[in-house]
């Protein structure tokens, strides 16, 4: 029987991590699946690891060429009908892979399948459920440090959180694959946000999960690094995104989410890189490939709109 999917696993100098992950997907309930390795270039060996359990292969880059180009040279290999995006400081529960391809089977404008990621540390704590995006410009981790107890019913999501999401095949030949201008952080949201657009939808998986370390490659949950990149990539998500109306109308509630997230990280000790990151978004947007507005998807850009504010009431009320 031809395999179903292919697991990409991105990794930069994570040998360690790696071979905890390649581990856990050897222990599977299902191994109907191809392993993908994307090395960016890594110098601790990473590329020596091997399985004599599962199908695997390594695509060696010869730099870090960042977690989007990675993941789309994983996708441009792929030829199952299904793939699945999974981290490397990730430690997969032996039925993660049979719980994304069973939950996916029959879902024709599914678009991404996002598992329960579980604090590698605390696992009685929910590392993420799925991405929601509000109208403050936010994307926020659905569930990030609350009882996994409270997060064990399937439901609708903005968008399959990248650390452990499977995509449609299908389904990405129309929305493309990751803008490869952000090199990483918010490019799993950018990629939910154009199959909203297209009428697609994404969907949170409890019984697909994955115990996650957290900020392996970065080193730590902030950092100046990934306060800039998370800040620019929050502008090309919007200008990509958004018309122009849209834009104008939430115009708002994005300064009033400015300037709340600069006060954030002025008290964390990075709210110069938090400004640097949006001045580099406004200057580096047109560099981005807008998504095209077409009359058929009118009404798609309606609902997310009115998505954009229920997400808010969701975050407060914990859901």
């Amino acid at each position: 029987m031809a395999a179903q999917v292919t697991v990409i696993i991105p990794n930069y100098n994570g040998r360690q991590l790696l071979l905890n992950c390649i581990r856990s997907l050897e222990k599977q309930t299902c191994k109907d699946f191809k392993l993908l390795v994307i090395d960016n270039g890594s110098t601790d060996g990473s590329t020596q690891l091997n399985s004599a359990v599962l199908d695997m292969e390594i695509v060696r880059l010869s730099c870090n060429t960042g977690f989007c180009r990675a993941v789309n040279i994983g996708l441009k290999h792929t030829k199952t009908p299904y793939a699945i995006l999974l981290n490397n400081d990730t430690e997969a529960h032996p039925g993660f892979v049979e719980a994304l391809l069973s939950a996916a089977r029959g879902h024709k404008r599914l678009f991404s399948l996002s598992a329960c990621m579980i604090d590698y540390t605390d696992r009685t704590k929910v590392d993420n459920a799925g991405d929601l995006y509000t109208v403050f410009g936010w994307a926020v981790a659905r569930g990030k440090g609350k009882d996994r107890k409270n997060f064990d019913r399937p439901c609708s999501v903005f968008s399959g959180c990248g650390g452990a999401v499977l995509y449609r095949m299908e389904a990405l030949k129309q929305t493309g694959l990751m803008d490869e201008n952000h090199f990483a952080y918010l490019e799993d949201v950018d990629l939910g946000y154009r199959a909203r657009i297209y009428g697609l939808y994404s969907r949170y998986e409890p019984k697909a999960k994955v115990y996650h370390v957290g900020s392996a490659t970065t080193g730590s949950r902030y950092n100046a690094k990934k306060v800039f990149l998370a800040a620019r990539n929050s502008v090309y998500v919007i200008y990509k995104n958004m018309p122009v109306l849209q834009i104008l109308f939430n115009l708002p509630f994005f300064l009033a989410g400015i300037l709340i997230k600069f006060l954030f990280f002025l008290r964390k000790g990075f709210s110069k890189e938090y400004m640097k990151g949006i001045a580099a978004g406004l200057k580096g947007a047109q560099q981005c490939k807008k998504t095209v507005v077409l009359p058929q998807n009118i009404i798609n850009y309606v609902v997310i709109e009115m998505e954009l504010f229920v997400n808010c009431f969701r975050i407060l009320l914990g859901k």
